[in-house]
């Protein structure tokens, strides 16, 4: 882990776990900023909304979504919206046997969860599909398929979906509530383990996905320039963003960075193969309370632009991107 120096600590074994906990250094509390500013300009233009705007929003996102539609989207095929037009988003981390939000505090002012209120199926729906969950602090939230849906606070407009692919685990809805995906592309695993459209994972399927079946989550593979490097159980080279800081842990890779580098998921410390569990910990994101790995304090991502396992096309990308070893240094 991260060494401390020019302290002199006497450590009992109470507090060494302590340290240990608090090894990557308190992280900065953004989970509140994008909703500020996506409430504050517009997309498209960057200028200032004007006053009252951004309330006026804020109340559209948390009313009522009555009947619902269905857009055709170039991108994601049939995505399912309010009845203003505003996409209604899934997120991984959630369940839906049973349904289950786990998005609320500051990750429920970027993605306002939708009123179960009095939602109407649209269209072609199905509407026994419809149903709601009671959260944590006692309200209804819709549900289509056991999925709770959420609306993004930078769907500035009706017809956007700023949402799609955010940190890997926030996607589109389908009206059947899976994630949307444009006809021929990999439709999702309500598992909520799927990438979705819009990630770039070539790994779905194939002779790759058959190739990494069997790897551990996270382990290192030999690669004839770089050495031995990290890579998760898909088979992907993970790295590292040298704008990205390890005291205090943070990520700087959002908005449009993310189309490219996805952040990795956490994994099960137990099951790693090469790499020391105890430089392995969990940021939390900005972007929706997201959880991503991290290895000695630097979070990890892969490339969208890796498509066979073993790529390794990200090294050196705009002189910020490497992939990493097993210790959490560059592999240079």
């Amino acid at each position: 882990m991260r060494k401390w120096q020019g302290i002199s600590v006497a450590v009992t074994v109470s507090a060494a776990a302590i340290v240990f906990t608090a090894g990557c250094g308190p992280q900065q509390d953004d989970a509140a900023k994008p909703a500020a500013a996506a409430l504050s300009a517009s997309p498209s233009t960057g200028a200032k909304a004007p006053a009252g705007a951004a309330d006026g929003l804020a109340q559209l996102q948390a009313s009522a979504p009555g009947k619902l539609g269905i857009l055709d989207n170039d991108t994601l095929g049939q995505v399912l919206t309010d009845s203003a037009g505003f996409t209604f988003y899934r997120f991984d981390n959630d369940t839906a046997k049973p349904s289950r939000s786990t998005c609320d505090g500051d990750c429920a002012k970027t993605w306002p969860p939708v009123p179960a209120g009095d939602a109407s199926a649209a269209e072609g729906m199905d509407p026994a599909l419809l149903g709601e969950v009671t959260r944590t602090d006692g309200t209804k939230q819709l549900t289509v398929a056991g999925w709770p849906m959420y609306r993004y606070v930078k769907d500035t407009q009706p017809r956007q979906a700023n949402g799609q692919g955010v940190g890997g685990t926030w996607f589109a809805a389908a009206p059947d509530g899976t994630k949307a995906a444009a006809a021929g592309a990999d439709a999702d695993a309500d598992a909520g383990t799927g990438t979705g459209t819009g990630t770039g994972d070539g790994y779905g399927s194939g002779a790759g996905a058959e190739q990494t079946e069997a790897l551990p989550p996270l382990s290192t593979v030999g690669n004839a320039e770089l050495g031995d490097i990290v890579r998760d159980g898909k088979g992907r080279t993970l790295y590292r963003f040298t704008k990205d800081t390890d005291w205090p842990m943070k990520s700087n890779c959002v908005d449009a960075c993310l189309d490219k580098w996805k952040p990795a998921k956490p994994v099960d410390v137990n099951s790693v193969e090469g790499i020391d569990p105890k430089l392995l910990s969990t940021y939390t994101r900005p972007d929706g309370g997201t959880k991503q790995l991290a290895l000695d304090c630097w979070p990890l991502y892969w490339f969208t632009g890796d498509q066979t396992p073993g790529d390794t096309n990200g090294q050196g990308v705009g002189g910020t991107w490497f992939a990493v070893k097993a210790d959490g240094s560059l592999a240079k």
